[in-house]
Formats: C-alpha cells, sequence, structure tokens
C-alpha cells in the first residue's frame, strides 16, 4: 500500500461515516474519470502480470488439457 493510500485511510477514519460515503463516491468518480473502461494496469496488476509471464516462460504451468474438468 502506498503512503498516500494510508494517509487517505487515515484521514477518512476521522470523518464521520455520512462524510465518509461522501468521500468514497468522489474516489469512485476520480477513478472512472481516470479510467472509465477499467482498462488501466495498477502497479500491483503489472507486477501479477510480470510474475505470471516469467511462470509460463519457465514451464511452471500446467497445460488446460492436463486439467480434468469433469
Amino acid at each position: 500500500m502506498s503512503t498516500a493510500t494510508k494517509q487517505a485511510m487515515d484521514l477518512m477514519e476521522l470523518l464521520p461515516e455520512s462524510e465518509q460515503n461522501f468521500a468514497l463516491e468522489f474516489i469512485k468518480k476520480l477513478v472512472l474519470a481516470w479510467d472509465p473502461d477499467f482498462t488501466k494496469v495498477t502497479p500491483a496488476e503489472r507486477a501479477e502480470l510480470e510474475e505470471a509471464k516469467k511462470e509460463i516462460e519457465n514451464g511452471e504451468t500446467v497445460s488446460h488439457d492436463s486439467i480434468n474438468w469433469d
């Protein structure tokens, strides 16, 4: 978790619940304005994708054909 995220959470906890809901809705609007179709990758998601790519390259995955789907 980034320092800014932690600070935002700490500040939100100071607010009354009704104002926390307002702040949450505002953050949702910011996210939608930044990425309206949810296609941008966060740093955490990028790290997960890079790890998955390495696993595939190193043969550390199981093929779909090897799984008994029944």
